[in-house]
């Protein structure tokens, strides 16, 4: 007889797992740079070191009905920010307890929070776990801009470059998209999603073309050439472009996908008499089918995410040629769609028609519905397969230069 592992007992184990790998995170940090601030406009490390206990904590003991034994870290750590241009935080060093004092509270508050795992909901427990997985990745953008005095990061020698991608697109016929999920669980099995994937509903689009590939470094640098801002993640030192790689600088992969932002992505598609896809149609072209099957859960097909379908799910910090991985072209032959860096579209983050958010965290996507975020699909190399489901949407405001997030370009 075969015995079903109970759910909570299933996420305890994902979050276990989880935990290991943002402890392994942190323990890439210097002692001594936790208080410093690797983005300007971001928290210092020692915020986020105590932020996922924090939001835990403050979530199980809220619905379990248990006092708090730490109020001031409960609030210190609650939220991170998302500042608008130009409003940098003015918090000093001295502000933050030192790493000791938020290492203990990390472990009371893990106990307390296995302790109470069987008295709180399904739902909440992945709302921990991926909220934890989420941080995993937004953690590593942070890490990826503390120096290497800072961290303690082996360097890693950059794949062998292939040739120049040819610059191929591809004709993708109309058709029906679903967007989101639907509420009910499938199958009779619970399904978890965020409450701005809800609710699945179908929608149409027209005929476009879409660019077979990601845009590249190289192809940036035409326009960079032509008086465009260099990229973020790009440095100009002995008369050459340098890429900001994780363990210290490397000459600019031209065959890399380019990270930039939404305005920057938007900028040179309309240099190229182009403009990005919108959410409908990067679903149309990642998880549809020429011949008008069923979706499909990735764009691939249903088997499970692996390295030889793209570069996600935290095997690399860097990215790899936007050629390297055809087993994971979609269904109409375009490329990594998921993996190798987020893609922005031109959709403004909304809700789905129905949208109703959680009872307990009510303001997870609410207060980005602001007009001023856009929605990204597919994952970046840091991206935890639990996150590469078709229905997740990420978003940034359109001038974050932080995020692993690239393009493609489409055409009517």
């Amino acid at each position: 007889m075969i015995t079903k592992t109970p759910p909570a007992t299933h996420l305890a184990h994902a979050l276990a797992s989880a935990r290991a790998t943002t402890d392994a995170l942190f323990g890439l940090v210097r002692p001594e740079a936790f208080h410093d601030r690797p983005v300007p406009d971001r928290h210092r490390t020692i915020f986020y070191f105590g932020h996922l206990e924090a939001f835990d904590w403050n979530l199980a003991s809220q619905a379990a009905g248990v006092p708090s034994f730490h109020p001031e870290f409960d609030q210190l750590f609650a939220f991170g920010i998302d500042p608008e241009p130009g409003q940098l935080p003015q918090d000093k060093r001295l502000d933050w307890p030192e790493r000791a004092e938020v290492q203990r509270y990390n472990l009371r508050v893990r106990q307390a929070i296995d302790d109470l795992s069987n008295q709180v909901s399904e739902q909440m427990l992945s709302v921990v776990l991926e909220h934890r997985l989420m941080h995993a990745e937004t953690f590593a953008y942070l890490l990826h801009h503390l120096s290497t005095t800072q961290k303690d990061i082996s360097l890693v020698a950059p794949l062998p470059s292939n040739p120049t991608p040819v610059r191929a697109v591809i004709e993708i016929p109309g058709g029906t998209v679903t967007l989101g999920q639907r509420r009910a669980h499938l199958d009779g099995q619970y399904q978890f999603g965020w409450d701005n994937e809800f609710d699945g509903h179908e929608g149409s689009v027209s005929a476009f073309v879409m660019s077979k590939y990601k845009v590249t470094n190289g192809e940036y640098l035409e326009f960079v050439r032509a008086g465009a801002k260099p990229p973020h993640f790009w440095t100009w030192d002995e008369g050459q472009w340098w890429w900001r790689a994780m363990s210290g600088d490397v000459p600019l992969p031209m065959d890399w996908p380019v990270y930039v932002t939404h305005e920057e992505a938007s900028a040179f598609a309309a240099w190229t008499g182009k403009r990005l896809p919108t959410e409908a149609e990067f679903h149309r072209a990642a998880y549809g089918t020429p011949d008008g099957e069923e979706e499909r859960a990735y764009p691939w097909g249903d088997d499970v995410p692996d390295t030889r379908r793209g570069n996600f799910n935290g095997t690399r910090w860097d990215p790899i040629s936007v050629t390297a991985t055809p087993l994971g072209d979609s269904a109409f032959g375009i490329s990594q769609l998921v993996g190798n860096g987020w893609e922005w579209t031109s959709t403004v983050f909304q809700p789905f028609p129905g949208f109703q958010p959680f009872s307990f965290y009510p303001g997870y996507s609410a207060r980005f519905f602001d007009g001023q975020h856009y929605v990204l699909k597919g994952a970046s190399s840091r991206t935890d397969a639990r996150l590469m489901r078709r229905s997740f949407r990420n978003w940034f405001r359109p001038n974050f230069p932080y995020a692993y997030a690239g393009f493609r370009c489409v055409e009517d």
